[in-house]
């Protein structure tokens, strides 16, 4: 399938972090995605990152991307917190009283879980099906249970197999939540109208601009609203399954220079 030019159409480019902009399990971020993104800014592009990570809990690769190149676009936590030029535009905490109703039903099932806000991240205890999950994202969290009662919270992990889905879909104490899961030991819980495509409108409407003029780029679960809701979703060739068959198109891997290569093609960077 032919790539069109998208010069003219596209005024905005959101990426998913983890397999899309930087492979975690091998600490890579390709150098031709860091030559791309500065390529998007001189071409005066808005570039935004769109993650289930919060903002603590960014790779150290990343960060240095974003000092580079003065990213300031931020859609944190699949969508509950919303920046723009490293301005609040939105936030979407989980009440405490559903937070309550839900730890206590994981506890009762021996699940632990984590506390995702901005800044922090704390968890019920800590396990080796937590670790595996967990720590390729980060390491920097500690035992904290009451952490939700005098903090906002945005976002809880779950750390149970997908053995037990049904467990926690008939129990009927999501809420107003919902899951997203991301590794075969985890899943995210959130806001059910959460998602990095709702975030992604907040910004848009905030810049006058519609969703046609957006460009997105992910390969997980959590990126299949953001692909079906922007004018141009572009699945990495490493994506999951169910992510390729909503995408407008699906790029090379990560490994392969997926987004330098589609960049180029779609006529929003050049090759020079």
């Amino acid at each position: 399938m032919s790539i069109p030019n998208y010069q003219q159409q596209i005024k905005a480019v959101f990426f998913d972090i983890d397999e899309t902009l930087f492979s975690k399990n091998t600490n890579y971020l390709p150098e031709s995605t860091q030559l791309a993104i500065k390529k998007l800014r001189e071409n005066n592009i808005l570039v935004g990152i769109a993650t289930g990570r919060a903002r603590c809990s960014f790779p150290e690769k990343i960060n240095k991307l974003i000092k580079l190149e003065n990213l300031n676009t931020f859609i944190t936590m699949n969508g509950q917190y919303v920046e723009y030029q490293n301005q609040l535009i939105e936030k979407h905490p989980i009440s405490t009283a559903k937070i309550q109703n839900l730890t206590h039903f994981l506890e009762k099932n021996n699940i632990v879980y984590a506390f995702v806000s901005n800044n922090k991240i704390c968890v019920s205890d800590i396990t080796s099906e937590l670790k595996e999950a967990l720590d390729p994202i980060t390491t920097n969290y500690h035992v904290e249970k009451d952490y939700f009662k005098n903090n906002e919270v945005f976002q809880i992990l779950a750390f149970y197999s997908n053995t037990q889905d049904n467990l926690i879909e008939n129990a009927h104490i999501l809420d107003n939540l919902k899951t997203v899961r991301w590794h075969p030991n985890s899943v995210d819980i959130f806001d059910s109208e959460g998602s990095k495509a709702r975030g992604i409108k907040a910004i848009i409407h905030h810049l006058g601009l519609t969703m046609e003029n957006v460009m997105a780029f992910g390969d997980g679960l959590n990126d299949i609203e953001m692909l079906n809701s922007v004018g141009v979703g572009v699945a990495m060739g490493n994506g999951h399954t169910s992510l390729k068959k909503v995408a407008s198109h699906i790029t090379d891997r990560i490994e392969e220079d997926g987004i330098y290569n589609f960049l180029i093609k779609s006529k929003l960077i050049d090759n020079k």
